[in-house]
């Protein structure tokens, strides 16, 4: 495989490409709709309601449509809800205006699937038709009865924007499609309890039901001055229709709305998952919920305390809300379910634009799924998932390129010359440096991995990196997005490893209002490692890093202009002052998958 050096240092590169960074316009769903609430208003978006207009899916949007995350024809996708295995199909239902590609007027839509990857459309699935969910079917999930009959708990908005949870059944069970389901005519089964607020109570997980036969579900809520205390508010029933407030599972006090909690178990030890109901010994339990205040997705690992209904977190510095995150980048409102067929725990999370609200609507769409994930417990710290992409998406592998014994001098970049195009998959092993702890490092940094990440991006000169990869790149560098390791120092914690994804430089479009901060955390080595290791996962507006085997993951949304088809290339990058060796790079074209709608 050939690969071409560059002699102009990668600092000068960047630095020559530097392009201004917008501000952040859309965060996610609830500031996009105040976005979207004022451009109707102004006049500026017209919405016909409760009359589904034609897709019209412009040039400016057709570049940057995936070709294998799904995605619906047109408009807005917001959160993934329910996703579940049943009778040969997997199923995605999720959160969809019909309408506009802006958020709104949501409702339940669905699709399925024989292998997560390749997926059909069925429509709608439950629409805005009773004074319960007038103004929105809200996000839910699904649980299996003891007949094996899955049934919908979701949130519905109300004529008056009151928040109930609602249950939705099967009409034919035996259909392996789920087409059609029922609203329960005793709905709603839950309404917010005293001294919480009614508009701020939704997201309904999974139920599970314990040895007391008494089922339990969580809904997310906020309350205290300012609604700053987040919480998990748990539901109990003995007969799945009548459903009684009892308790607050979990909290923090700082962190305000819980959006889409999500409360599961996992094994102390392996990979397989397990049911929702599993407790013991070998047990452990994850509580994720998604911020309201900051549109991110926070977990962690803890203990179910039987006893008094609770969780604990085994490491309350790191406690939900406040500690780890699911990804680092573009990723929100997440769901997991449990695989029966493959014993699997699968991850789904909405990955929302990087565009401004009237840049989705010119675009015509809004919104995409991250490829599902199987999660699992790292037995290493027991304070941590680890996070890979389903194994089903190998499948689109086609035209492999190897390249080993890289050495990157300082300052030099390297093109793959046999590697370019907009949808790919990208494994990359670089020997980890001989960090000289007694050398004098280049900086002292103490901030979080975040922030070191937003503020320092690609371009600064470290003595050990940045390194890593450009994708999404045009020969000249104007055009890239630059994922890579960084070692920083700190008097505290002496050498760390931040991995980025910096998207500073991934559009020289003036067409488009861009959110090009730059993400990324620190990310966990041990003694025992050998290599520094990122898979990529490119998929012409998107990009999935999963470092280190999924300790750390990040989610970016990029809108080249140029770096399209051919003219998209793939680079190494050194930007330290001391050279860096790749062991590997093993690169792949990946196949456009066909979403359409589904046949008999």
């Amino acid at each position: 495989m050939e690969i071409r050096r560059y002699k102009i240092p990668v600092a000068g590169l960047f630095l020559l490409c530097l392009i201004t960074v917008v501000s952040r316009v859309q965060a996610g769903g609830y500031s996009a709709s105040l976005e979207a609430a004022r451009l109707v208003a102004e006049g500026k978006i017209t919405v016909e309601n409760n009359v589904s207009a034609p897709i019209n899916n412009s040039r400016l949007g057709i570049p940057y449509r995936t070709g294998y995350h799904f995605q619906p024809k047109g408009y807005w996708m917001n959160d993934p809800n329910g996703p579940v295995y049943y009778k040969g199909y997997y199923h995605l239902f999720y959160q969809y205006n019909p309408f506009a590609a802006i958020p709104g007027t949501i409702e339940w839509h669905h699709a399925v699937s024989k292998d997560m990857i390749h997926w059909q459309y069925l429509g709608a699935t439950l629409r805005r038709d009773q004074w319960y969910d007038a103004n929105g079917v809200w996000s839910g999930s699904i649980t299996f009865l003891d007949d094996g009959v899955p049934v919908i708990l979701y949130t519905g908005n109300s004529v008056d924007n009151k928040q109930y949870q609602a249950r939705a059944d099967p009409a034919d069970p035996s259909d392996p499609l789920l087409r059609n389901w029922i609203k329960a005519s005793y709905n709603p089964i839950a309404e917010t309890p005293p001294g919480y607020n009614t508009s701020q109570f939704r997201d309904p997980t999974e139920a599970w039901r314990l040895s007391d036969g008494v089922w339990r579900m969580l809904v997310g809520a906020n309350y205290g001055d300012g609604g700053l205390i987040g919480t998990a508010l748990l539901f109990k029933s003995t007969d799945f229709v009548t459903w009684n407030y009892s308790h607050r599972l979990h909290e923090n006090p700082t962190t305000g709305m819980w959006e889409c909690p999500d409360f599961f178990p996992v094994r102390v030890k392996g990979k397989k998952g397990l049911e929702p109901s599993a407790v013991g010994p070998h047990v452990l339990h994850v509580l994720k919920v998604s911020l309201d205040l900051n549109k991110h997705d926070y977990y962690s690992v803890g203990k179910y305390l039987l006893e008094t209904d609770t969780y604990a977190p085994l490491n309350p510095a790191i406690d939900t809300g406040i500690g780890l995150r699911y990804d680092y980048g573009k990723y929100y409102a997440s769901k997991t379910f449990f695989d029966h067929k493959t014993q699997r725990r699968i991850l789904y999370g909405w990955t929302n634009e990087s565009t401004s609200t009237m840049d989705d609507v010119a675009k015509g769409w809004a919104g995409l799924q991250s490829i599902p994930r199987v999660v699992w417990l790292d037995k290493r710290t027991s304070t941590n998932i680890l996070q890979w992409p389903i194994k089903e998406v190998q499948k689109l592998r086609h035209g492999k390129i190897t390249v080993k014994n890289v050495n990157l001098k300082a300052g030099e970049v390297a093109r793959l010359m046999d590697v370019s195009g907009v949808q790919l998959d990208i494994e990359v092993a670089f020997k980890i440096p001989d960090v000289k702890q007694g050398a004098t490092p280049p900086e002292l940094l103490a901030e979080s991995g975040p922030s070191v990440c937003s503020q320092k991006g690609a371009s600064v000169k470290g003595m050990y990196g940045p390194f890593g990869l450009l994708v999404l790149a045009t020969d000249d560098l104007k055009e890239q997005t630059a994922v890579y390791f960084y070692f920083v120092y700190s008097k505290k914690d002496g050498w760390k490893t931040l991995v980025c994804s910096d998207q500073s430089r991934s559009t020289v479009s003036t067409n488009l209002m861009v959110d090009k901060t730059t993400y990324g955390s620190y990310v966990r080595l041990y003694e025992d490692d050998k290599f520094l290791k990122l898979r990529l996962l490119v998929d012409h507006s998107v990009v999935e890093t999963f470092a280190q085997g999924g300790r750390t993951v990040i989610t970016s949304r990029v809108y080249p202009q140029d770096a399209q088809g051919k003219n998209a290339h793939v680079f190494l990058f050194n930007n330290g002052t001391e050279p860096v060796t790749v062991d590997t790079v093993e690169a792949w074209n990946m196949g456009a998958v066909k979403f359409v709608d589904y046949k008999h």
